[in-house]
């Protein structure tokens, strides 16, 4: 696949959960072309209640009817039920485990923080890699640490599969990021540090070359 190198994350803990669907409708038409959804603050994963399964496949039909590809994090079975695609973190399934779960042509996503993991993530059938944090993040409660620069650059050539970098990305550095090798930004909480459809097009402007 030939991956967009804006990479939106819906994240409930910058969106309320009844916002998701709006958030989404704004992202998709302001020209992102994959759109991940990610829940971390739950409790026994509870937040897929039946009302919360109809808005995100809500997001699921918008992202079919934009043409783009639609994300899950963390839980296969549910990308499955939606047609869409997965991203596992190293605590998740492994790619290999999830495989057969979200389906032969899914795409799956497999986070990675060093160099062990991603040495080990070449035998996983992923589609693509994330390699994270790049910089400081405060998305997570305890991040990993960072990656940076120049561990990107290095890292880059032990994989031909598309790299997606995470982790602190704002509109002021993603330029470095993607000169450093990263094929893709995952983008979180600078998406929600003002008007979302301003920011999200501003994203798409700076990513389209």
């Amino acid at each position: 696949m030939t991956f967009p190198r804006f990479y939106p994350i819906l994240d409930t803990t910058f969106l309320h959960p009844h916002l998701l669907v709006p958030a989404a409708r704004q992202i998709l038409d302001a020209g992102a072309r994959i759109l991940q959804f990610r829940h971390k603050n739950s409790r026994h994963n509870d937040f897929f209640t039946a009302e919360r399964f109809a808005e995100v496949e809500q997001i699921a039909a918008l992202c079919r009817a934009a043409g783009a590809v639609f994300i899950v994090n963390d839980r296969a079975d549910v990308a499955r039920l939606l047609g869409a695609g997965v991203h596992l973190g190293q605590q998740d399934l492994t790619p290999s485990q999830a495989r057969p779960i979200a389906g032969p042509d899914a795409v799956i996503g497999f986070s990675t923080h060093n160099e062990t993991q991603f040495r080990a993530a070449a035998s996983e059938p992923a589609t693509y890699l994330a390699i994270g944090p790049v910089f400081c993040t405060n998305t997570k409660e305890n991040p990993d640490p960072v990656v940076g620069l120049e561990e990107l650059r290095r890292l880059r050539p032990l994989t031909n599969r598309p790299l997606v970098a995470i982790g602190g990305i704002t509109r002021l550095n993603a330029r470095a990021v993607l000169d450093s090798g990263a094929d893709s930004v995952a983008v979180i909480s600078d998406l929600y540090s003002g008007d979302l459809s301003s920011i999200a097009a501003e994203w798409v402007a700076l990513t389209a070359s």
